[in-house]
């Protein structure tokens, strides 16, 4: 079958290219540049605990060494610390917050290069550098694109993904519109490398007192990058007046003694810039077979948001419903929900950026009189730069047309339906003790069993004892691949609860205990409809034995076999072994 054709080599189109490959899904990914980014140090990301955590299971790269993990956070306003943030590093937090995961933050030309790295290694994925695309054909049975250049070349592909950034090329020739918001802020940028009275720690520093009053007083936001270096942010006022080199060293030394309270202290300026933040959806994200991802689908990164979080989770959204579709044919239901799924988070994401620019960026008026309006502000702002609430947090699908209805034995857990799983400890089907998301992204769905007492005794003791076996059986008769883990405990989940769980990490359903029934349907609603009739056969046999004749599950779940002595183990008996309610 024809690989999968990726149109631009930036941090999106590479995850994607990797998630395929994790899923044995072959693709050609179309680098209009050289191959290679320009170093900029002013041109950085924050990735959330997240999409962090699937570039590094993607890349296999230790992240914290390319970038750095904030320790804190903190909100000022005027001379007054409004807040602070201590972020969860393994220890007890040192500030009055609740500690949040660490955001990493990361210059794009370093993570774009890790991704590189990976792909080099990477059979399943031909990078080719310098083909611009011209042209686009799509039929029935595949999808055609034209590269031009000195030696321009028709590509076959069984699917496109526009991955090519605001100017899309595959979006224009798709005919796709783009409407949205022009500057809704600009930023000066620079990074430096200086010493900072908060080492390590990331700020918003609103209406510094060294600035005038009134719109051009503005913000600035300072973000660590290792080896002390900084990226600094001034918000720029409405308009297009030119940022000039010494307006911007004017604004960093006087920036840098206002933070010292002194004179400006020694610095040297690496790298500047002007950011423009641009708010816009794309009508469609899929036609046909060619998809839409990252910026050629959305902008967005006012108020401190990571428009490129949101363009991974699209790589993750899409990679596994393309890699099941592209094994076992059309899945049109499940490539419909990408954009269903993908662009009604997006959209929420800037109509809360919307209805929030009034009220930060309006200049004053009345609400500036409101008491409690100012702590108010400040509040959101840190939201969307600490990918909280509605300006920052991830989105779930919990409205997804993937969403199983009317499950009997459904029960609530600490996570919602359609949001993201959290990450625990768990135990694999080899019996080695992973983390719950390392075993994300491998095409599979995730059947996680909540066994207090597991963790103590090894596999061997209780894989055959109480409702593993009835669980291994209706894991094998589910209509997709699935894998089988067990975890001693999951937040807001009582023992015997099963979990079903997307490739990309999102919970589908939580139910009582085996009920075979409830959790082939779930896995069929996931997947986007109805399964064959030899799949509904398997699953009718699973619930009507319930897998008690001793029988050994095969295929997918490595099975549920007994081991002799297994019944001898009393607490893994207590923990796993009593029946299903």
């Amino acid at each position: 079958m024809d690989p999968v054709i990726i149109v631009g080599a930036g941090p999106v189109g590479l995850t994607l290219a990797l998630a395929l490959a994790r899923q044995q899904v072959p693709s050609v990914v179309l680098d209009e540049g050289p191959g290679k980014d320009e170093e900029r140090l002013a041109r950085t990301v924050v990735l959330r605990e997240d999409t962090a955590a699937l570039v590094q299971r993607l890349t296999g790269a230790d992240l914290d060494r390319a970038g750095l993990r904030w320790a804190g956070w903190r909100s000022m306003r005027r001379k007054q610390v409004i807040r602070e943030v201590a972020f969860d590093d393994g220890s007890a937090p040192a500030h009055p917050d609740t500690a949040d995961p660490a955001p990493l933050h990361i210059a794009q030309h370093v993570l774009t290069a890790t991704l590189r790295a990976a792909l080099e290694d990477e059979g399943l994925v031909k990078v080719v550098a310098d083909s611009r695309v011209d042209g686009l054909e799509q039929e029935a049975s595949g999808v055609t694109v034209h590269t031009r250049g000195p030696r321009g070349t028709w590509w076959r592909g069984s699917h496109v993904v526009g991955c090519d950034g605001p100017r899309s090329t595959v979006r224009k020739l798709l005919d796709v519109r783009f409407p949205g918001r022009t500057a809704v802020e600009r930023h000066a940028v620079a990074a430096l490398r200086v010493d900072l009275p908060w080492p390590d720690e990331a700020l918003l520093h609103r209406m510094p007192p060294w600035r005038a009053s009134g719109p051009s007083a503005g913000e600035v936001t300072g973000r660590p990058l290792p080896d002390g270096v900084w990226r600094l942010d001034w918000l720029l006022p409405p308009g297009k007046d030119l940022v000039t080199p010494e307006l911007l060293v004017a604004r960093v030394r006087e920036t840098l003694a206002g933070w010292s309270d002194g004179p400006t202290p020694a610095y040297e300026l690496l790298d500047t810039g002007v950011h423009t933040v641009h708010h816009r959806l794309a009508r469609r994200w899929r036609v046909g077979r060619v998809f839409l991802a990252g910026d050629a689908a959305h902008l967005l990164g006012a108020f401190g948001a990571q428009g490129l979080d949101e363009g991974l989770r699209d790589a993750d959204n899409l990679a596994w419903k393309l890699a099941l579709a592209w094994h076992h044919g059309p899945h049109e239901a499940l490539l419909d929900s990408y954009q269903q799924e993908r662009r009604a988070v997006v959209s929420a994401r800037l109509r809360a950026a919307d209805q929030a620019l009034p009220l930060l960026r309006g200049g004053g008026g009345i609400r500036a009189y409101v008491p409690g309006t100012a702590r108010g502000q400040d509040a959101m702002l840190s939201d969307g730069h600490l990918g909280r609430g509605p300006l920052g947090a991830a989105g779930g699908y919990e409205d997804s047309p993937l969403a199983p209805r009317h499950l009997e034995a459904e029960v609530p857990v600490g996570t919602p339906p359609g949001a993201q799983v959290q990450d625990v400890r768990v135990t694999a089907e080899d019996g080695s003790f992973v983390r719950l998301r390392d075993r994300l992204g491998r095409g599979a769905l995730l059947v996680l069993l909540i066994a207090p007492g597991t963790g103590v005794w090894e596999r061997r003791h209780w894989v055959s004892a109480g409702i593993m076996p009835r669980l291994a059986a209706a894991v094998t008769a589910l209509p997709s691949p699935a894998e089988l883990l067990v975890a001693e405990s999951y937040p807001g989940a009582a023992a015997h609860t099963v979990l079903l769980i997307r490739p990309d990490g999102h919970l589908v359903a939580a139910l009582n205990g085996v009920r075979a029934a409830d959790l082939y349907a779930a896995a069929e609603a996931a997947l986007g409809g109805p399964a064959t009739a030899q799949h509904a056969q398997k699953a009718r046999g699973a619930h009507g034995t319930g897998g008690t004749d001793g029988s050994e599950p095969t295929g997918r779940t490595g099975g549920a076999k007994g081991t002799k002595g297994a019944q001898d183990a009393p607490a893994a008996g207590a923990a796993a072994g009593s029946p299903a309610k």
